[in-house]
């Protein structure tokens, strides 16, 4: 980073931490205008802190295979900053509007993940603004390293990146696609297993249906043998899945290729309609938009009153689990058979460095791990107990060995958080770095919504 950059970043620094106030008793929170959360959450009685500042990419260092950046900078940024370089970041979540801190803080996940790991996986360096005010530099190696590990999925109950350095990738121009088509889970995710042992850069797949499984490997490319698909506005990508056995697309239209219908969810808004898209054109189609709509409609409850109308109960189920690849079949057979949500998304994960230990988000060292994402609203004529079926979900991914992410609405006991999400290390963690509690607890934020 040059001395301009470092200079400016200080600066930065140094006015956000003069205006933070102390003193005050009421917990401290992130004021922002957009989220890629996706639970209800208490608004009130919050301090809060604007980051708004730190939205700098402040180097890319193809030759190190490394990049800086601020927190609030999102993948959209980041990837049109890495990619005259001629690298990407080495894991980039599907939606535009996440931002480098929230992939971190949270879970973030993608098709270079059987390789790559989640984000967090691909860190090298942190600055956390702690809620005191102090700003530590947290390194797998130095004082602060208990920091480093606890910070991923501590959702900004430890305190706020500021600052992060990520390992890039090398990228070619394009992105070759292969579409294997399946009609059994257990030769689905055999073949899922292969491909993560060959020597692809991409791997993802879709479940339309028990008997209709889609896995997806793809490899960069340095030319294209045709005009390049182009899902951004007319074409939907998801669909393109059971029409093709092979597709080209550049790097940046491969990384967004879920983002312009949200994987598949604009059909929720009609956004799949042709004339519906035509009329919203391309610059409303991705998921900043859908976002706004849906927070809209939790807001005023459509949904729910549509639902209400005609005799059903409906709950909102969206959530992304990660299952040993050894289980994977069966917890794709209770998901279909208890829940029935489609399409599901899959994606294959292992941990890159076995030596890295993320306290919060423990994945087992060498595991393989299938990430499953599944969100829709579930409708019943019979009423359940609120939670019912993301309860389902809970319990089977517990017996089952896996994990889930915490961005949407959680169900656990205390006990069994502390189990799931490393408790233990969570306490020592609060303890160090917010012994006054100016910060929310993670169970407090992620599954009592405060």
């Amino acid at each position: 980073m040059n001395l301009a950059e470092e200079q400016a970043y200080q600066q930065r620094v140094a006015t956000l931490t003069s205006g933070l106030v102390a003193a005050s008793s009421a917990p401290l929170g992130l004021a922002k205008q957009t989220s890629n959360l996706f639970r209800d959450r208490s608004e009130g009685g919050k301090r809060r802190l604007d980051l708004s500042d730190f939205t700098h990419v402040l180097e890319v260092d193809a030759a190190a295979g490394a990049l800086d950046t601020e927190g609030l900078v999102t993948y959209e940024e980041l990837v049109d900053a890495t990619l005259p370089y001629g690298v990407m970041p080495a894991v980039v979540p599907q939606l535009k509007t996440i931002t480098a801190a929230g992939a971190v803080a949270g879970v973030g996940i993608e098709a270079t993940s059987f390789r790559q790991g989640l984000v967090h996986d691909t860190l090298l360096a942190i600055d956390v603004l702690l809620p005191g005010g102090d700003v530590v530099h947290c390194t797998p190696d130095n004082e602060h390293r208990d920091l480093f590990f606890g910070f991923p999925n501590s959702y900004g109950t430890l305190g706020y990146a500021l600052r992060l350095r990520l390992r890039t990738l090398p990228v070619l121009p394009y992105v070759k696609v292969q579409h294997h088509r399946h009609d059994s889970a257990a030769s689905f995710f055999a073949d899922l297993a292969a491909q993560c042992d060959s020597e692809v850069d991409f791997v993802d797949g879709v479940v339309f249906g028990p008997e209709r499984l889609v896995l997806s490997v793809a490899r960069f490319n340095r030319d294209a043998p045709r005009k390049a698909s182009d899902y951004s506005f007319e074409s939907i990508y998801y669909r393109s899945l059971l029409e093709r056995d092979e597709d080209i697309l550049t790097v940046r239209g491969y990384l967004w290729r879920w983002d312009t219908d949200w994987f598949w969810c604009s059909k929720n808004f009609g956004a799949q309609h042709p004339l519906v898209r035509r009329l919203l054109g391309r610059k409303r189609l991705n998921s900043r938009t859908y976002q706004r709509w849906m927070r809209w409609n939790a807001r005023w409850g459509l949904t729910r009153r549509l639902a209400r109308w005609r005799g059903l109960h409906a709950e909102s189920v969206i959530q992304d689990v990660d299952i040993p690849i050894e289980r994977a079949a069966e917890f794709l057979a209770f998901l279909l058979r208890e829940i029935g949500i489609l399409p599901v998304w899959v994606c294959p994960i292992r941990r890159a460095d076995l030596m890295r230990p993320f306290a919060l988000y423990p994945l087992v060292p060498g595991m393989r791990y299938v990430n499953f994402g599944f969100w829709d609203v579930v409708q019943s004529r019979q009423p359940h107990e609120a939670g019912h079926y993301n309860r389902l979900v809970e319990r089977k991914v517990v017996e089952l060995g896996g994990i889930k992410s915490l961005y949407s609405d959680s169900y656990f006991s205390p006990d069994e958080f502390d189990v799931a999400y490393g408790g233990a290390h969570y306490a020592e963690l609060k303890r160090r770095y917010d012994p006054g509690h100016r910060l929310l607890g993670l169970y407090e934020k992620c599954v009592l919504h405060a």
